[in-house]
């Protein structure tokens, strides 16, 4: 009979045909609730879409409206192989051949066909400075020409390998974006310098700059960002070790010398420097 008595307690719950309740609630008292949550979330929904509204309203689709990035632009290398080391064999085409592919894909974009198209001849070392004028937004950005020349022996267009087959291998340091940044210090633009990474015999022998210098021109600065600056094209800095150690692991460290840049943070080891690994090896 308790059992009976339970059975018909829960079928009562769910549905009650004598007071016409579904799980305790009539029709009306169910339609009460479903109407109440209904408009609330309509009222969510649009509180949400309106703060949203307002919000990207104070947004500029050229330009972060707050930027905190670090102070420190990083630094990367093209190739970067795997983890950052460069091994390969001079007399092993196939262990530097993708090395070769990878610049020669990485600079086509900088060929001077390609820049003449795009972008103009500016006045070096000196900003390229491009302000809007008001509320009248000067858009789309110039940009102006890097042409793979400047490279020079590490253009790819006088040693068709990058010197890889010779043992005197090109790397290319490119240096991160960063809208508005003006790198330079009283008109002396930054500048690379390599070195050994650690305190051992230096094992990098002569190394070669190119542009001249290692510098990075004023007249690529200041960034305006994608949307801005369409065709902008990140101006590059070549090293070529002429002499290095080889058939030994040589670590390499590369870092951008400007008194308007602030050192890189120990924790972050891209913040201002690269460091990377080289082995050439020549035995068979």
């Amino acid at each position: 009979m308790a059992k009976d008595s339970e059975k018909s307690t829960w079928k009562d719950f769910i549905w009650n045909s004598r007071t016409r309740e579904f799980c305790g609630r009539t029709a009306s008292s169910w339609g009460l609730i479903l109407l109440f949550y209904l408009v609330f979330y309509i009222f969510l929904a649009g509180m949400f879409c309106l703060t949203m509204y307002v919000m990207l309203q104070t947004l500029d689709d050229h330009k972060p409206t707050w930027q905190d990035r670090l102070g420190t632009p990083g630094m990367m290398i093209r190739p970067r192989g795997e983890a950052l080391e460069i091994i390969y064999h001079t007399e092993n085409t196939e262990s530097w051949d993708m090395y070769v592919k990878t610049l020669d894909n990485f600079l086509s974009p900088y060929n001077n066909s390609v820049q003449a198209e795009k972008n103009e001849v500016c006045q070096p070392n000196q900003y390229f400075i491009q302000s809007d004028s008001g509320d009248v937004k000067n858009n789309p950005k110039r940009s102006c020409q890097f042409n793979r020349t400047v490279l020079e022996a590490c253009s790819g267009l006088e040693d068709r390998t990058y010197g890889y087959r010779d043992g005197r291998p090109c790397i290319i340091i490119k240096l991160n974006r960063v809208i508005g940044m003006l790198p330079g210090y009283e008109d002396q633009a930054p500048f690379v310098t390599c070195g050994p990474k650690r305190e051992e015999p230096n094992k990098i022998g002569l190394v070669q700059y190119f542009p001249k210098n290692g510098t990075f021109n004023l007249m690529y600065y200041p960034y305006y960002g994608k949307k801005a600056q369409v065709n902008y094209s990140q101006p590059l800095v070549a090293i070529k070790f002429m002499n290095i150690t080889t058939n030994e692991d040589v670590d390499v460290e590369c870092k951008i010398i400007s008194q308007s840049i602030p050192p890189g943070s120990e924790r972050d080891k891209f913040a201002g420097k690269v460091s990377f690994k080289l082995r050439i090896n020549t035995k068979v």
